[in-house]
């Protein structure tokens, strides 16, 4: 899986494609719902899982370090951490690893969701955020925690309604049949 997915970058249209999605994944950055003071939904997350799906588990690591600097070039929020890239990373490593080429469930994109929020989110991202500002990890992992599962099954089934939608549209297929220049 691995082998393959590196593959995916002798691909001009692959890079292209991510590329694209990496547009819509800033701009739908920008569109969050708030939820109280600490919770909120947001829409790249989703966008991001399609590259995942498309183009597996080494690209997508490199897409999601990638799209997390670029993000926080364009706006930024905070001060730049790279604990946060490198949980970017690995989630884009983890969902490439439940998704590339592999049968899409409801079923597999929970399992997903829950791992990349138990690691991604709730121990690597809280103990960045304990290590930027001094605050206990213990202090910080209850509210984490809570959040994250919350946004589990909602996160769970945006990406899972957003891909049952493209895949009926043909997208899916129509980028994998693409004619492509080797590089």
């Amino acid at each position: 899986m691995f082998k393959e997915s590196l593959g995916e970058f002798r691909h001009v249209r692959n890079i292209t494609t991510a590329a694209m999605f990496a547009a819509i994944s800033v701009i739908m950055g920008y569109f969050t719902v708030p939820i109280g003071d600490f919770i909120k939904i947001g829409f790249s997350t989703q966008v991001n899982q399609i590259v995942y799906y498309l183009f597996g588990p080494v690209f997508g690591g490199f897409f999601g370090g990638l799209l997390d600097i670029l993000k926080y070039i364009i706006k930024p929020t905070g001060a730049f951490f790279p604990g946060f890239t490198l949980g970017a990373m690995l989630a884009g490593v983890l969902y490439g690893c439940f998704f590339y080429k592999r049968k899409i469930t409801l079923l597999r994109v929970f399992a997903a969701e829950f791992t990349v929020s138990l690691i991604c989110n709730v121990l690597l991202g809280t103990l960045w955020l304990s290590v930027m500002y001094g605050k206990g990890f213990a202090v910080l992992l209850p509210l984490r925690a809570y959040k994250n599962l919350i946004m589990w099954p909602i996160n769970s089934v945006l990406f899972y309604s957003a891909w049952k939608s493209l895949e009926a549209s043909g997208l899916f297929k129509m980028v994998r049949q693409a004619k492509s220049v080797r590089i």
